[in-house]
């Protein structure tokens, strides 16, 4: 038996290398027959970037770039084989990376993702792919325009900083700079949000108050996005900025597609796309997937769902292993799924089973071997 482990991370408690590594050492142990390999996967969101080079047989790289606040920070950059690129936005323009005490969109730019991708052409490649997610930024990819070339002008033809403070002022967007490189480059973004970038399912009223915008500043930023939208739109001679989608990271999304020409695509199909995932599937006799928690939102481009639904075209039967499963999920089921192995065997807390993960897993990896090796040994007729 060939048995491809392809799992997300279990959030709050192992990453989906460590989820791998443990999946393919019990189920080596209890099916001594057969092969297992690992392929460690993610959505787009936290840990994608550590998954995909390891699945590359590749160490990240450290590129210096601006921070949120424009302070200067190493940044890790995925560079693949066969010219291609994964850039983590968050690398550059994470929350994370801004104490809560600092925290003002208003302040915040996209520049650093922009040196990200400077980066990445310089390192040779012309494929990207962008995850945005977990972004201290509200600036429409302003800043990022800056760094690959562009000028936002005000009305005097001074030149700004990019940031979303400067949104209701930029009056001309200057492309003539834009690095030629980009023409040659097919860019992807991992975007699994549908907010377009304005009104009140856009960009600032739904995301800005996370980051620490304040209530009252949320509709005069809306207006300057609008406004940016329309600096864009005469600049490109096409407007994005109801494209389902263009909200995410604080309208990041927006600005790679319109002025890079990226395709917003599922994370999860993405990321399987990077690491080869359909050439490994068709040399396996079943997958084993997984994530944290298996619920309602599983099936909206989750790891498990894009994985099943690949192992479902494929015609090979897929199994998943939760640190927990909510019934009705199970009760409606997904595409592609066979079953799903809970790691939780009794009654706990959260807190609990989060401090077990890789105990219950290895349980729960046991059952699964062990119900695989039942299987075989049945007279099926």
């Amino acid at each position: 038996m060939r048995i491809l482990v392809a799992s997300d991370s279990f959030k709050g408690s192992l990453p989906s290398a460590d989820v791998a590594r443990v999946l393919d050492e019990e189920l080596g142990r209890g099916l001594p027959g057969a092969e297992v390999v690992r392929l460690p996967v993610g959505d787009g969101g936290e840990g994608t970037l550590d998954a995909v080079c390891e699945a590359a047989g590749v160490a990240a790289r450290l590129v210096r770039v601006a921070g949120p606040l424009g302070e200067p920070r190493d940044a890790r950059l995925g560079v693949l084989p066969g010219g291609r690129a994964m850039v983590e936005s968050a690398e550059a323009n994470g929350l994370v990376l801004v104490p809560e005490d600092r925290r003002d969109p208003m302040a915040a730019s996209t520049y650093g993702v922009g040196e990200l991708v400077l980066a990445a052409l310089e390192a040779g490649c012309r494929e990207l792919v962008v995850g945005v997610g977990g972004s201290a930024t509200n600036d429409g990819g302003a800043g990022m325009a800056r760094a690959l070339g562009c000028r936002l002008l005000d009305a005097d033809g001074r030149e700004l900083a990019g940031t979303a403070a400067d949104l209701t002022r930029v009056r001309t967007l200057d492309l003539a700079g834009l690095d030629p490189r980009l023409a040659d480059c097919r860019v992807r973004v991992m975007c699994d949000v549908s907010n377009p970038l304005t009104g009140p399912e856009g960009a600032t009223f739904v995301f800005g108050p996370q980051k620490g915008l304040a209530r009252d500043r949320l509709a005069p930023l809306d207006e300057a996005m609008g406004s940016w939208a329309a600096c864009v739109a005469r600049a490109t001679g096409r407007d994005l900025s109801r494209v389902p989608g263009a909200g995410a990271a604080g309208g990041l999304a927006f600005g790679l597609a319109a002025l890079l020409g990226a395709e917003l695509a599922s994370g999860i199909d993405c990321v399987l796309d990077l690491v080869g995932f359909d050439a490994a599937l068709a040399r396996a006799d079943l997958c084993v997937t997984g994530e944290g928690h298996l619920d309602a939102q599983t099936a909206s481009g989750k790891v498990v769902c894009g994985v099943a639904r690949r192992c479902a075209a494929a015609g090979v039967p897929c199994v998943a292993v939760a640190g927990g499963a909510d019934p009705t999920a199970v009760e409606r089921g997904l595409e592609g799924l066979s079953c799903v192995v809970p790691c939780v065997g009794d009654v706990c807390s959260t807190a609990e089973a989060l401090a077990g993960a890789e105990r219950n897993l290895r349980l729960a990896a046991r059952r699964l071997a062990a119900l695989l090796g039942l299987g075989g040994a049945l007279p099926w007729s």
